[in-house]
């Protein structure tokens, strides 16, 4: 049975703190576009407030994410339970990129662990929490995280990230601009 709150309480937290993977899910404005929906791993997501998040972005071969809350902002993080209990969280709200040149990036930044291949931090506005049974979720043992994105930002090197960001992280798959297009000249 699904519960609804208008934030994410101490328990709720505690669940987000034990989980080793969440989801965030992505749309843009256009029925024609593509909806996106991304794993995120690593030690990447943090609780700032009751009402507010934000996940550490890696370079990877798209930036839909950035894409479509820079045209419209809606966002949806989900936390399922792999162990234990069956639960499944979504945090619902309305989110944006903050890239490495702007007035918050030190203050949110300092709060991940250094690592090679930060590309932006999202952050969240949430508005609706909601609980569902996850009945259908099936169990699965954490081995451990992958280290392929960090050897990978590793050998690329500062230089060749910026160059891969440039190639495939300026615009979404549907043609719409990120935050990182407005930083190169045109």
């Amino acid at each position: 049975m699904a519960k609804v709150f208008d934030r994410i309480t101490d328990e709720l937290q505690a669940f987000i703190a034990t989980q080793h993977i969440f989801f965030v899910a992505t749309a843009p404005i256009s029925s024609t576009g593509h909806i996106n929906v991304s794993p995120k791993g690593l030690d990447s997501f943090r609780i700032l407030s009751p009402n507010r998040v934000a996940y550490l972005d890696l370079t990877g071969s798209g930036n839909e994410t950035s894409a479509h809350l820079q045209e419209n902002g809606r966002i949806t993080l989900m936390f399922c339970a792999f162990q234990g209990s069956p639960s499944i969280l979504r945090l619902y709200g309305t989110g944006y990129t903050v890239l490495p040149d702007r007035a918050e990036w030190d203050n949110l930044h300092s709060l991940f662990p250094p690592t090679p291949g930060t590309r932006q931090i999202i952050v969240a506005e949430i508005d609706r929490v909601q609980t569902s049974c996850g009945f259908g979720v099936p169990l699965y043992e954490h081995q451990g995280e992958r280290e392929n994105l960090v050897k990978w930002a590793h050998k690329k090197g500062e230089q060749g990230l910026q160059d891969y960001q440039k190639q495939k992280n300026l615009v979404s798959i549907d043609g719409l601009p990120t935050p990182l297009a407005a930083k190169e000249p045109s």
